[in-house]
C-alpha cells in the first residue's frame, strides 16, 4: 500500500519542534548555572527538525526520483528561504552593527551571495537550509545504502560521530577585527562554511535514524513501552551537559525526540478525537516552515524595540522570556497569514509555499 499522506503524530510533531525552536533563541535567561539549564531546555530543537527530514524523506522514498526531488526541494524549500531572505539582508545592510554582520565593508552586492550560502548572519535559523541542502545532495547514496540494508547498521558510528564532532560555533565578537581585508573575509566566509559543514556531519546520526524509525514503524510503539528508560537518558544526559557546561544539547535532545513519538504515536487516536487541539496543533504544524523562516526577525524586532539582549537576565527574567516566546510566536504567524492573505487575493491559484514556506 502506498504512503499518500503525512501521518497526524509526525505532523503534530513537526510543531512541536519549531515551538522548541522558537524557544531556544527567545528562552535562554540567566548567568552561570541558570543560563546553563535554561539552554539545556530549551536549546537544541534542531536535532528534532533533522529527525523529522528523514522520518519524511524516507516516508516518501516509494516516489523517489532524484532530478524530480531536488527540483521539489528547490521549489519548496530553497526558493521561499531567498524570497523570505530578504528582510535579513535589509537588516544586515542598515544595522550591520545591531544585526552583527561580520561583512559590513564588503559592497551590499558581493554580501548578498555570501550571505545566502551560509545562512547563519542574515536569518540566524537558516544555517540549516544550507546543511540540509547536503542531505538533499547525498539522498540517492542514503537510499542506496538502505536498499544494501547497509545504512542503519552505521548508526553506532554515527552516533559517536555526533557525541565527539561537536557543532562548533562562531559569533559576531570572534568576527570583530577581522573584516579589515579581503583575506580576513574569506577566512571569516570559511569559518561560516566550516560550521554549516560540521552541522551535517554532526546531525547525520539522527537524519538517518529518522529514516530507520520510518522504515520501522513498530519500533515506536517500543520508545512508549520504554519511557521510563528513555526519561532516565534524557535526564542523566541533560545533567552531564550542565556539570561539565558542555553546549551539545543533542544528544539528551535524541533522547527527547524518541519520548515525544513514542507518546504523540500512543496517543495519536486520542488527539485526532479531540478536533479542536488537533486542529491548533495542525494549523501550528502547516506554519512551521514558514515560522522558522520569520520567527527571527520579529525576535531581533522585538529585542530592538524593548532594548533586551539575546539573554535576558535580572529578577523578572523568566517571566520575560515567557513574554518574549509569546510575542514572537504570535507576530512570526500573524505575519504569515496577513501576507498569505495577501498573496491568495493577488492570484488565488497562486501557490503560497514557494513564496514564504505555507
Amino acid at each position: 500500500m502506498q504512503k499518500t499522506k503525512i501521518l497526524n503524530y509526525i505532523n503534530v510533531f513537526r510543531g512541536l519542534a519549531i515551538l522548541l525552536i522558537i524557544m531556544g533563541h527567545t528562552m535562554q535567561f540567566g548567568v552561570g548555572l541558570t543560563h546553563r539549564i535554561s539552554s539545556e531546555v530549551f536549546c537544541g530543537g534542531t536535532a528534532l527538525f533533522i529527525f523529522i527530514s528523514g522520518f519524511l524523506f524516507q516516508h516518501l522514498s516509494y516516489k523517489f526520483e532524484y532530478k524530480t526531488y531536488l527540483s521539489k526541494k528547490w521549489t519548496n524549500v530553497i526558493l521561499p528561504y531567498l524570497i523570505t531572505a530578504i528582510p535579513g539582508l535589509c537588516f544586515c545592510f542598515i544595522y550591520p552593527i545591531a544585526y552583527k554582520n561580520p561583512f559590513l565593508d564588503l559592497n551590499p552586492i558581493i554580501q548578498t551571495p555570501l550571505l545566502l550560502s551560509i545562512g547563519r548572519v542574515h536569518n540566524t535559523p537558516t544555517w540549516f537550509i544550507p546543511m540540509i541542502v547536503i542531505f538533499f545532495v547525498f539522498s540517492f547514496l542514503f537510499l542506496k545504502l538502505e536498499k544494501k540494508n547497509i545504512l542503519y547498521k552505521l548508526l553506532p558510528l554515527l552516533f559517536l560521530i555526533t557525541i565527539f564532532v561537536p557543532r562548533g560555533s562562531i559569533e559576531f565578537e570572534d568576527t570583530i577585527g577581522l573584516s579589515n581585508s579581503n583575506i580576513s573575509n574569506i577566512y571569516i566566509y570559511i569559518r561560516y562554511i566550516r560550521y554549516v559543514i560540521l552541522g551535517f556531519v554532526h546531525f547525520l546520526s539522527l537524519y538517518i535514524l529518522g529514516m530507520y524509525c520510518s522504515k520501522n514503524k513498530q519500533i515506536i510503539d517500543k520508545f512508549y513501552n520504554y519511557r521510563f528508560f528513555l526519561w532516565i537518558l534524557m535526564i542523566s544526559s541533560s545533567l552531564a551537559d550542565i556539570y561539565f557546561n558542555i553546549e551539545n544539547f543533542t544528544i539528551s535532545k535524541t533522547f527527547l525526540t524518541l519520548l515525544v513519538l513514542g507518546y504523540l504515536k500512543h496517543y495519536d487516536e486520542f488527539i485526532l478525537s479531540h478536533q479542536k487541539t488537533n486542529k491548533t496543533l495542525d494549523f501550528i504544524a502547516k506554519y512551521s516552515f514558514g515560522i522558522f523562516f520569520v520567527h527571527w526577525y520579529w525576535f531581533f524586532i522585538y529585542n530592538q524595540i524593548f532594548n533586551l539582549n539575546n539573554v535576558i537576565t535580572g529578577q523578572n527574567a523568566l517571566l520575560l522570556v515567557i513574554i518574549r516566546f509569546f510575542a514572537v510566536a504570535v507576530l512570526s504567524i500573524l505575519s504569515l497569514f496577513v501576507v498569505k492573505t495577501l498573496l491568495l487575493k493577488i492570484n488565488p491559484d497562486i501557490n503560497t509555499r514557494k513564496f514564504i514556506g505555507i
